[in-house]
């Protein structure tokens, strides 16, 4: 049957399937928030109806500055489900580029949370295409006094609509989200997801040898529903009839532990600085977690020491998995194939410890400098392009082809390399590697290496000018608190771990390291901290 592929069908689907499953939120205003999947779809249609009794169109921006809330779940639905696009926008990012974000894509209305109520008073009066402002709380949280147009609140919204809203039936390719690149380099360009792209990538990442999520677990996104979609995670969820829990604007370790335990948390996902300072918080404590098995890390590549501690000290295995705003975001995860299940410890952690195999509706490859692909040996590397139904097309609003190639092939800007099995590596960005005499230097290698050390919090490596071998090496170090280590101490920790070329020449301490609004070291900021520094 031509039955199309539409957002609104998955809540559909789970409130009529597992319409008792909970949706459990803690809510940046303060509580706990719980309900079923059958209420949530109740509740989105509520807000449909909302949404087109104040002109909402199809096609039209609704913009969100929010948190991990069953409030953002239903605006997730409740927007895509009427043909809007719903624009998750980052908080994270600098006031300038939030203006610069919320203008280019004309949102019409602008939903946010209590905490960014400060934030978004200054940003009212330049953001013009903006005629509703409504804040995600009840109506006892609204301001006395407002500069923002029409601000309303979200409860008092819903309490006018009666629900029982039929979803609409459209056209499969029709916008349902938007969401914009993190802009290091330039301003932030838009990455408009389609119902039919947004569906088929929530059964993608369903799949057992991606994030296989089931009706048995019970998911925390960690990874902010601001930040790519929350991975997916809001959509595969009630595809599939799991419990969600949300963990709102609580992303402390503390917070995020005692959510796990009470709610029974067996699956998770986030970007590796989260894990690290979980697994600090853990071993500081001396705790063990109740039903919490396994998660998914991306965003950055995951240290193998930490994968190493999480398995042994923890009993909770990583999945490393590989993915960017233009591919929705998911594009491979590493799960070990039939011939590598009776493989030595070591091996089998090498290969875990790469970003993984392909997911089905992701093609990629690896391609030389002259553009002709590059064999799957593990040894040669080459940039990485990938195509497929969740791979970005063109960017939003853009006049240019961006790295889309002529042949139909999204260049990632990533380095990698692809072995006999398809296992996919990423050994750099391809604007951070490292070229010193001709030979060419992965950072990612260094760092996961550097953080292994016990003393070691957190590491970058950056390529700084050499007279004699045009790049070498800098190791920038975070030192753990109440632990010491010495330049001399860390470069001789690379010895007989890497190629004598490889080791780094220098090494700096810092007291933290720059990061991108979604957690991602700044490189662009470290070259300019260390401008001017060479090595003899």
């Amino acid at each position: 049957m031509a039955e199309p592929l539409r957002v609104a069908s998955i809540i559909e689907h789970a409130a009529k399937w597992h319409s008792d499953t909970e949706i459990v939120s803690r809510l940046p205003e303060g509580g706990m928030h719980r309900y079923t999947y059958a209420a949530a779809n109740q509740r989105s249609q509520q807000l449909a109806q909302a949404l087109l009794a104040l002109g909402i169109e199809n096609g039209d921006r609704v913009g969100t500055l929010a948190w991990n809330t069953h409030r953002h779940f239903e605006l997730y639905y409740g927007v895509a489900g009427i043909g809007a696009v719903c624009h998750t926008i980052n908080p994270r990012l600098f006031p300038e580029q939030l203006v610069y974000i919320i203008n280019h894509a004309e949102d019409r209305l602008l939903f946010f949370d209590l905490t960014f109520l400060p934030l978004v008073e200054r940003l009212a009066s330049v953001c013009p295409s903006v005629e509703k402002w409504v804040l995600m709380a009840g109506p006892e949280h609204l301001p006395k006094e407002s500069v923002m147009p029409g601000l309303c609140s979200y409860e008092d919204l819903l309490a006018a609509q009666s629900g029982g809203y039929a979803w609409p039936s459209f056209d499969e390719n029709t916008a349902c989200s938007l969401c914009y690149t993190s802009g290091t380099t330039d301003q932030p360009k838009g990455v408009l997801y389609s119902h039919r792209s947004t569906v088929l990538h929530a059964m993608g990442i369903s799949f057992p040898d991606s994030l296989g999520c089931s009706s048995a677990d019970v998911i925390m996104p960690v990874v902010p529903m601001f930040h790519v979609n929350a991975w997916g995670l809001p959509y595969a969820a009630p595809l599939n009839g799991s419990k969600l829990v949300l963990p709102g604007a609580g992303m402390d370790s503390a917070s995020l532990f005692e959510l796990m335990e009470n709610e029974g948390v067996t699956f998770s996902a986030g970007v590796p600085t989260i894990w690290l300072a979980l697994l600090q918080f853990m071993r500081d404590g001396h705790r063990t977690f109740r039903t919490l098995r396994r998660t998914v890390v991306g965003g950055s590549s995951c240290p193998p020491a930490l994968m190493k501690a999480f398995v042994e000290e923890l009993n909770v295995t990583i999945t490393h998995a590989w993915g960017m705003t233009e591919t929705s975001p998911l594009g491979t995860g590493s799960r070990l194939k039939a011939n590598q299940q009776h493989l030595p410890a070591e091996e089998k952690a090498a290969i875990l410890a790469k970003q993984g195999r392909a997911v089905f509706g992701i093609d990629m490859k690896i391609v030389g400098d002259d553009g002709q692909e590059l064999p799957h040996d593990g040894v040669a590397f080459g940039d990485l392009l990938v195509r497929g139904p969740w791979v970005v097309r063109d960017y939003f609003r853009s006049p240019t082809p961006g790295e889309l190639t002529g042949d139909g092939w999204f260049r990632t800007g990533d380095v990698a390399t692809i072995d006999p099995d398809g296992f996919m590596q990423i050994t750099d960005r391809s604007k951070d590697v490292i070229k010193s005499g001709g030979e060419w230097i992965s950072s990612i290698d260094l760092e996961n290496l550097a953080v292994a050390h016990p003393a070691v919090a957190e590491a970058a490596v950056i390529g700084v000018p050499s007279a004699k071998w045009s790049e070498r090496p800098l190791l920038v170090v975070v030192r753990r608190p109440g632990l010491d280590v010495s330049a001399e101490e860390m470069l001789a920790f690379f010895k007989g771990k890497v190629a004598k070329f490889c080791e780094p020449d220098a090494v700096e301490f810092v007291e933290q390291l720059p990061h991108t609004a979604t957690g991602k070291i700044l490189k662009t900021q470290l070259r300019k901290d260390f401008a001017g520094y060479s090595v003899a």
